[in-house]
């Protein structure tokens, strides 16, 4: 807000100015309209009793003008993630828990140090986003939305002013050892009084930039952590830093004092400059860590082209949008929603959800996906889902899940963080009242020594830092990671079970033959057309391959369009009923059909190897056996190659599948496995899984997500295939978007990496407090050498986590590989469109 006669701005004018910017985002953030730019409805989190209505605030109702009612119900549950700022450490991580967690109407609160992300479940009706990220900022930190442009930017900007508080400290530290080495140097008797006190107040001039700018960061969490009563690793870093100072500004003005004429600026300046650079290069490597998950889930365009009332275009909010709007997308920018273009033909690049990285026509009338590059030509897109309802919300949601979760192991480190601290700021009080008597001066920095030297950061970003860098690495081989404890699980996996159809072979069937029985009297198009009826109400391959042979075969007879099938049901792992009577016979008992294996169909089962769909009828309670549907299917080419490679890792490979034993062996055989079992409901195959886990076995099971929920959520660890079941609804650990299986392959061998990464992690981190605290208390380490150890045991952890992006695949799999993260311009839009 501008005086209005153009002249500076009062104090009272910059006041009202920062006020009116203050309400206006707090107004933003309490719009209903806002909040899926930063979360979604979280229908399974739980509420709390009592109010069912949102209250009523003066900067919500400014927000919304009445011909724009909220587009979503606040009595849900709303789940939302938020990025921190101004939190470096596991404690950090605990009090911006402790203090959302204070809030009424917030149920769950996650917060992981390693990412600085915070998953947050609150009630609409009971408190808005303004009010619980005014929680965070009264513990002294600042809580963005993770998808925000001015979060990136805001990153951007901390970025820029720690490499400049780390280049301060770095030509201060120059300069300062430039003062000191003569000191160091000299003979006794080189150096006059007067020379030696001029060093020392050269030395103390330039150390002022350090301490003032350069440490800021350190101090000002420190005293909020004073503010707040709590301790964090700023706390006693700071406490270093401002002793060695008070103690070389005694030296330097008052040389006869208590604590003699020693300087330490030199100390001082390095260790400021060896935990800015660590904590920088740590604030890198972390960036570099996330940079996977952040390019999928900030793949949207914050905003589009929508068509107006008299048809021209206006640029809106992405989050803006509605259903039934009509879109243009140009090329080189990413679907906002699913829909169906209306105008125009591209190609599309859809990687990130069908796992193809070969772009795809998409004429007009073909539909879209959000998330997906428009590659070629500008189109027209009419939305048709938004948000969280389309497959690339599914994605985000497991992704933002994951990147928020913590780890057993972190979880145990992160409980230590506190009281580590506390032990910390005691072991130095005792270290400096045991040197005091002998020495003030040497007892203060023995105590600035232990304070410096210790840190849990390293500790507490062992385990978090290598998962998310893991996952990181398996979201670019087209891997979705939903649970990160699934990653130690599967490293001690000794068993992988493999479903069969649409796993192990491919997910397209093919009706060969239509075998109609004697008693049917029925044509063979009339039998499939009324398989098909009943299949359109499934996705199972078999379903959908009866489905593509009848819109393939000849106009069935009227007679087969005459039947009229409702209520059709399926049951996981058998088949399909319904019931189903002729047109005009509504007043006769209807009759079940029944589409699946023999047994579901309650007829006998025949010989022979070839896979079988059996179609029967119950009238009267007869059963009668209307037709048999003869369908093939082709091993995947990498099976074997997948197989080989797992026992090659010590793991033995088994199949359990609801087919047919003669089909399920052929399929064993030709893939190399020997241990097969067919004929298997749902509850067969959980059975067999329990029995091999009470032999001790860590078994994990790889299925296709349709029918193997029970299955899927038993076994240890477990995969599902992203393209065959609504990624929300998946019970599995990891979720493969292609269709290769080769990523099952890579998996485990990343899983392995990491928890070796994790263990010299941990050791690390172990040995270096349990050697260099003794060190520190017994005065063989100086202050330097303490900064030193600090800044590189934080960033060897990250440096050693972050070779898990670049360990190499275990086999070949260039065909199969699927990158889900990259430039936000695809790699293989035409030149001249770029």
């Amino acid at each position: 807000m501008s005086n209005s006669s153009g002249g500076a701005q009062t104090p009272a004018a910059t006041a009202t100015a920062s006020t009116a910017t203050e309400d206006d985002a707090r107004a933003l953030l309490d719009d209903p309209h806002e909040w899926s730019a930063f979360g979604r409805p979280c229908a399974t989190a739980r509420q709390h009793p009592g109010a069912h209505s949102r209250p009523a605030t003066s900067a919500t109702d400014a927000a919304q003008s009445p011909a724009e009612a909220p587009a979503v119900n606040t009595d849900t549950p709303w789940e939302s993630h938020v990025v921190l700022e101004g939190m470096h450490c596991a404690a950090c991580a605990l009090t911006v828990e402790d203090a959302l967690r204070q809030v009424p109407g917030v149920s769950e609160v996650n917060v992981s140090a390693a990412t600085r992300r915070a998953r947050v479940v609150w009630n609409p009706a009971r408190v808005l986003p303004s009010q619980w990220m005014a929680a965070v900022q009264r513990a002294g930190y600042r809580a963005m939305p993770a998808m925000d442009v001015f979060a990136r930017e805001q990153r951007q900007r901390e970025n820029r002013r720690a490499l400049w508080r780390w280049l301060v400290a770095g030509f201060c530290m120059m300069q300062v050892m430039m003062y000191a080495w003569p000191a160091y140097q000299a003979m006794p008797g080189d150096l006059s009084m007067e020379m030696e006190q001029l060093l020392r107040w050269a030395s103390w001039v330039i150390s002022l930039p350090v301490v003032l700018f350069a440490c800021g960061p350190f101090f000002s969490s420190a005293l909020r952590d004073i503010r707040q009563r709590r301790v964090s690793m700023d706390l006693p870093v700071a406490l270093g830093m401002l002793i060695t100072f008070v103690v070389s500004m005694a030296g330097t003005f008052d040389p006869t004092g208590p604590f003699g004429r020693e300087v330490y600026y030199d100390s001082l300046t390095m260790f400021v400059f060896f935990l800015l650079s660590g904590r920088w290069l740590e604030l890198r490597l972390r960036d570099r860590t996330a940079g996977a998950l952040e390019a999928v889930m900030n793949r949207l365009p914050d905003s589009v082209e929508r068509r107006t009332a008299d048809g021209s275009f206006e640029r809106v909010a992405t989050r803006r949008l509605q259903l039934g709007d009509v879109v243009r997308v140009l090329p080189g920018e990413a679907f906002p929603a699913d829909g169906v273009i209306v105008a125009g033909s591209t190609k599309a690049d859809e990687a990130l959800l069908t796992g193809e990285s070969t772009p795809v026509d998409r004429p007009q009338g073909s539909a879209v996906t959000a998330g997906s590059y428009n590659l070629r030509a500008p189109v027209q897109v009419r939305v048709d889902s938004l948000g969280a309802a389309t497959r690339f919300g599914q994605v985000v949601a497991l992704m933002e899940s994951a990147s928020s979760q913590k780890p057993r192991l972190a979880q145990l480190a992160d409980r230590v963080a506190r009281p580590f601290l506390v032990a910390v700021l005691l072991a130095a009080g005792l270290a400096a009242a045991w040197w005091w008597p002998s020495d003030p001066s040497h007892a203060l920095m023995v105590a600035v020594a232990v304070l410096i030297v210790t840190c849990p950061c390293a500790l507490s970003l062992a385990t978090p830092v290598a998962m998310l860098t893991a996952a990181g690495t398996l979201a670019r081989r087209g891997v979705l990671v939903r649970n990160l404890q699934g990653l130690e699980a599967l490293a001690a996996v000794d068993t992988v079970v493999f479903d069969k159809t649409g796993t192990l072979t491919r997910d397209a069937l093919a009706v060969r033959a239509t075998h109609v029985a004697a008693a049917a009297a029925m044509p063979p198009a009339e039998a499939l057309a009324l398989a098909a009826a009943l299949a359109r109400h499934s996705l199972h391959p078999v379903s959908r391959a009866l489905v593509a042979a009848a819109g393939q075969a000849p106009q069935p007879p009227q007679q087969a369009r005459d039947w009229v099938v409702q209520d059709v049901q399926e049951l996981s792992g058998a088949g399909l009923v319904a019931r189903a009577h002729r047109a005009g016979m509504e007043h006769q008992e209807p009759s079940v059909l029944r589409l699946g294996s023999a047994a579901h169909a309650r007829v006998p089962a025949a010989g022979g190897g070839m896979q079988q769909v059996v179609l029967s009828v119950e009238h009267a309670g007869v059963v009668t056996e209307l037709a048999r549907f003869d369908l093939s299917e082709d091993l995947r080419p990498e099976v074997a190659a997948v197989v080989e490679g797992l026992r090659a890792a010590g793991v033995s490979v088994q199949l359990l599948s609801g087919d047919r034993t003669p089909a399920v062996h052929a399929v064993a055989t030709q893939a190399g496995i020997e241990q097969a079992l067919g004929d298997c409901t749902p509850q067969d195959k959980l059975s067999h899984l329990q029995a091999l886990q009470a032999q001790g076995r860590c078994v994990a099971m790889v299925g296709d997500g349709l029918n193997d929920g029970p299955v899927l959520a038993g076994a240890h660890v477990s995969f599902a295939f992203g393209r065959a079941v609504p990624l929300a609804q998946s019970r599995s650990d990891f979720v493969v978007m292609g269709e290769n299986l080769t990523p099952v392959l890579h998996t485990l061998t990343l899983a392995r990496n990491t928890m070796r990464i994790v263990r010299q992690n941990l050791w690390w981190a172990a040995g270096y407090n349990a050697l260099c605290v003794p060190l520190a208390i017994a005065g063989y380490m100086p202050a330097w050498l303490a900064g030193l150890g600090m800044a590189l045991s934080s960033l060897l952890v990250v440096a050693n986590a972050a070779r898990l992006a670049r360990m190499p695949h275990s086999v070949d799999d260039s065909a199969g590989e699927t990158p889900l993260s990259g430039p936000q311009r695809p790699a293989n839009l035409p030149v001249e469109m770029a």
